[in-house]
């Protein structure tokens, strides 16, 4: 496997675009939906697949991108070429506040596991496919369900997730995290779901019924503020149809929202 090699530059803190340089010929692949902006001389083409195994034929690339759709994900991805002389630039963004992880997939070992909606863009020759997760547990009560993104290749990929990013280096200890705030591993880490705490702790604890506990030798990428944790904040808060909110529905709500001016 040898991906295209394409050299990047990061933009912005909280709301992240990265731009991608291609050299004459060179291809990047990328989400529908996620371009911001290209300069002249660079093409796009809606495919069926990533465009990793150009011969597999059409059947071939209907059912990889059916394990992708299982994911949540379009059918298609867009690759965007480089078609003239010179280096030209293309770049891509995620559609909610957050960072973006360039990963060297080379020197992770090629092969990176991480939550359905992580992956942005990557160099062509990077396959985008799907893991299932092992044990019924973690299906059930990880946060991701069954079926997870599984990165394959050697050249740059970037994914993206919410809030701030850390990046731990486990070598064979355990770490218990919040189901959603895990954004991907490498294959040497082992993903499992724990009760967290006794009853109590599990139903009044504000941190839900389960935790996953990642251990291991690898690396482990994490984020603050998983997208589902800043959706269910904003629907808390949300105006209904008739206008109350429904965060803030009671007497002293409304009292707050009148001396807000509100």
């Amino acid at each position: 496997m040898k991906c295209h090699e394409v050299d990047y530059e990061i933009f912005g803190d909280d709301m992240q675009t990265v731009e991608v340089e291609l050299d004459m010929g060179e291809t990047v692949i990328a989400e529908a939906g996620a371009m911001n902006w290209m300069e002249d001389g660079i093409s796009f083409e809606a495919k069926m697949g990533d465009g990793s195994q150009p011969d597999i034929g059409f059947m071939g690339k209907l059912f990889d991108a059916g394990k992708r759709a299982m994911t949540g994900e379009s059918l298609f991805m867009t690759h965007f070429t480089n078609q003239v002389q010179g280096k030209k630039r293309v770049a891509f963004s995620a559609p909610y506040p957050g960072k973006i992880i360039p990963v060297d997939m080379a020197k992770i070992g090629g092969e990176l596991i991480c939550q359905k909606d992580a992956f942005l863009c990557a160099a062509l020759g990077t396959k985008v496919t799907i893991a299932f997760s092992k044990k019924l547990g973690t299906g059930f009560f990880g946060g991701e369900g069954f079926i997870l993104q599984r990165l394959l290749g050697d050249g740059m990929t970037f994914v993206h997730a919410g809030g701030t990013i850390v990046e731990k280096q486990l070598q064979g200890e355990t770490i218990r995290v919040d189901t959603g705030c895990i954004v991907g591993f490498t294959p040497g880490i082992d993903y499992d779901i724990q009760r967290a705490g006794n009853l109590k702790s599990m139903f009044f604890g504000g941190e839900g019924l389960f935790l996953a506990t990642l251990s291991g030798h690898g690396s482990v990428y994490l984020q603050s503020l998983p997208f589902s944790r800043l959706a269910d904040r904003i629907i808390q808060h949300a105006p209904s149809v008739g206008g109350s909110s429904k965060g803030e529905g009671s007497v002293l709500g409304g009292i707050g929202r009148m001396l807000d001016g509100k």
